[in-house]
């Protein structure tokens, strides 16, 4: 789940977005402050847009919102107000996590795109990468599929050139970090890291 709110920019309106859906397939139902955004195919709920967000919880942040139990809860009783009982279930695990390369080779159908599985603690993931000093070996940076880069791209599970990949190794240029070199590569972490631990801006 990811929460987005910008006054300025769309108005006094909270978008939650569950996940992605072809545009034509996109249907609406509102009830007082709440619009269910569905798959008209599937009746499966895409997302909802909570109108008048500022009459019912306290929103500080622009764009991308941070995703708390008390948000998800604030955002659970709203829909319940508005006589929508959807139940959410929201992961609140850290989305740029410390993750360790295991094992990398060639991509079979781009030369300039290695397969990597990275160990990040809890799973041991298959990510695509392009830069030319990803190595085995390595502790990197993992934006995991649900992250938003601070660009606004959305991680998603995606296939590159006919292979899965899920989530991204981050360079620091992509992580916003300051004084990021401006050259192509990920940006490797030293032993301080731990694998699996969430990895902020310092």
């Amino acid at each position: 789940m990811n929460v987005f709110y910008n006054a300025e920019g769309i108005g006094d309106t909270l978008i939650v977005s569950l996940r992605d859906s072809d545009r034509d397939l996109k249907q609406f139902n509102r009830k007082g402050d709440v619009a269910r955004i569905f798959n008209k195919e599937n009746n499966e709920t895409i997302g909802f847009n909570i109108f008048n967000a500022s009459s019912y919880v306290t929103i500080e942040e622009t764009g991308m919102v941070s995703l708390t139990e008390g948000l998800v809860n604030a955002i659970q009783d709203i829909l319940s107000k508005n006589e929508f009982h959807e139940k959410l279930d929201v992961d609140l695990s850290s989305k740029f996590v410390v993750g360790f390369v295991l094992e990398k080779e060639k991509h079979p159908n781009a030369d300039k795109l290695s397969v990597c599985k990275v160990d990040v603690g809890t799973e041991t993931l298959q990510i695509v990468c392009g830069a030319p000093n990803v190595d085995a070996g390595q502790k990197v940076v993992v934006a995991k599929v649900g992250a938003v880069m601070p660009s606004g791209l959305l991680i998603k599970d995606a296939e590159l050139r006919g292979v899965a990949s899920s989530g991204m190794i981050c360079s620091a240029r992509e992580l916003d970090l300051p004084n990021a070199p401006q050259e192509k590569g990920i940006l490797v972490l030293g032993n301080e890291y731990e694998v699996g631990q969430e990895f902020t801006k310092k």
